[in-house]
């Protein structure tokens, strides 16, 4: 996900999104039907689940009616395999009871709702003023139009049937299978998606689309550009970065997962939303003469982490943000070389700090809300966190951790320590000393290095300290010392206390001393001349 401007406020209910589950989802089967004349949509869900419990009723997630009339009510609950059950819609769930079915069974609910979306499923008028319906489901708004189990570590496979007026196209994550008129007015429209997802990321879109498929998409993975009609010329060009991206991040990563890849313009409330290879960007994306090449890198790396590799909780979002953006990063560096890459680092590095000052939350955050996880933590630092750890392995070490991680978790779900002990496996280093500080502390390093040259010595004497009110951080220190002779060098410092005095010979006084030349280390500090 890309933040963009975030200034939407849901409420979550963590006590039922996190208690552990008593089922385990298998396959969603959704009906939809959207008409032009209200907002009211009638769904059907058959859920296919196995009943992880002993005995006792099980729940679904649903968004009741609230005090504004929107919401959704339940008209009807059965189970394939029992006619003795009974159902209860309160506090946004649907509890069945089944008294004669078991642990270790696998059952077929079907449920009949209908109701005017609360959230989730966004109907409004575009910018040009034109009706359109998109899902916009993260972190857990799916319940507000879908039955579900609405938590990211529960994946399934997924269908929509979507019935709507006859001018609208429709959009869905997977395969395509069926597209038919069904009486004037309506067409019937079929999705299938064969790979597990979280909920997080299971969307449809409808409305009046432009669509192009790119003629240098990969063998057998179109990827298209869906927009409105209206911006059909700059949006085709503006997403025609795709298929470079996607072929840059099969190569580096692992083979694209998935079997399409549409950009669709929207209307999602985040910059970008990156619903598995039907990604959802934010109107201005598809018009804008700048063009939107990373934000697309951005949401094109998450259809490998944040998607196939998800994290197991929102605490572990840098698992995904930070992921997409370093992901992104390189991609730029790959494209536009090293320079731009290391300005891009600077920027973020600066987010960083002024974010750590005002923040006091580490990037492992298993206190704050998931809206609130999309901040500098999740995103820069997370990403800072794996340029250390590249610049500290190398590149061919950095990548094999990175392939490795996706190739132990694509399909599944994994928090801060798995991904550490994939790297302490692929490194052969212990890395809990690095993890720690860096993603489990909220400060970062603040350092004074202080040089002073003796001309009689002909040494320069450097004193370092880490003014951070917390315990030392341990890291390598790049120093340049520039002479107008051509003796300048670099040094490579390990830094394990708070304060520390490294002497250099040098055969004349330094015209400059320059901390971490090649952008390598989060940080905050000066460099002086001590005379």
């Amino acid at each position: 996900m890309h933040k963009g401007i975030f200034a939407y406020c849901f409420i979550l209910f963590f006590n039922s999104l996190f208690a552990q589950s008593t089922i385990d989802v298998l396959h969603y089967k959704f009906k939809i039907e959207l008409n032009d004349q209200n907002d009211t949509i009638k769904g059907t869900a058959r859920i296919r689940f196995i009943l992880k419990q002993l005995n006792g009723p099980f729940n679904f997630d649903l968004t009741a009616i609230n005090g504004k009339g929107k919401g959704m009510i339940v008209t009807n609950v059965s189970l394939a395999s029992s006619s003795r059950i009974s159902f209860q819609q309160a506090n946004d769930e649907i509890t069945i009871t089944a008294p004669s079915c078991k642990q270790g069974d696998t059952l077929d609910a079907v449920i009949a709702y209908k109701g005017i979306p609360a959230d989730g499923l966004i109907i409004s008028k575009n910018k040009y003023g034109d009706r359109t319906f998109f899902a916009d489901n993260w972190p857990t708004r799916a319940h507000n139009w879908i039955p579900c189990k609405d938590q990211p570590d529960d994946k399934a496979t997924f269908e929509f049937i979507v019935t709507a007026p006859a001018h609208y196209e429709v959009i869905s994550n997977g395969r395509k299978t069926e597209e038919k008129i069904i009486n004037p007015n309506k067409k019937l429209t079929h999705w299938v998606e064969d790979i597990p997802l979280s909920t997080k990321i299971m969307v449809i879109g409808v409305a009046r689309f432009a669509v192009k498929e790119y003629k240098d998409s990969p063998p057998g993975i179109p990827i298209s550009a869906w927009v409105y009609p209206q911006d059909s010329t700059t949006g085709f060009s503006n997403y025609s970065v795709a298929p470079a991206i996607l072929k840059f991040l099969s190569n580096y990563i692992a083979p694209y997962p998935y079997n399409k890849l549409a950009n669709v313009e929207s209307k999602t409330i985040y910059g970008g939303m990156e619903n598995a290879s039907c990604i959802f960007y934010e109107e201005s994306s598809a018009s804008s003469p700048q063009g939107a090449e990373s934000l697309l890198a951005h949401e094109i790396s998450h259809q490998w982490f944040g998607d196939m590799a998800s994290e197991k909780t929102f605490a572990h979002l840098w698992l995904s943000e930070g992921f997409a953006t370093y992901l992104t990063h390189l991609y730029i560096a790959n494209k536009y070389g090293i320079d731009s890459m290391n300005n891009e680092m600077k920027v973020d590095r600066q987010q960083v700090i002024s974010f750590a000052k005002r923040s006091g939350h580490p990037v492992v955050d298993s206190i704050s809300q998931p809206k609130f996880l999309l901040n500098p933590n999740s995103y820069q630092r997370g990403s800072w966190v794996l340029h250390m750890l590249h610049r500290q392995s190398g590149d061919s070490v950095f990548k094999q951790i990175i392939r490795s991680y996706y190739e132990k978790y694509k399909g599944a779900n994994a928090n801060t320590r798995d991904f550490e002990l994939v790297a302490e496996n692929v490194s052969g280093i212990n890395l809990k000393v690095f993890f720690d500080q860096w993603l489990y502390r909220s400060s970062i390093p603040q350092l004074r290095i202080d040089w002073h040259y003796s001309d009689t010595e002909k040494k320069i004497t450097l004193t370092l300290e880490q003014l951070q009110a917390s315990e030392a951080f341990q890291f390598p220190l790049d120093i340049l010392v520039n002479t107008t002779a051509e003796d300048s060098m670099i040094h490579t410092i390990n830094i394990t206390q708070k304060k520390q005095i490294f002497n250099f010979p040098l055969n004349s006084k330094p015209t400059s001393v320059v901390a971490d030349p090649f952008t390598s280390l989060l940080f905050e500090g000066t460099v002086k001349e001590i005379k």
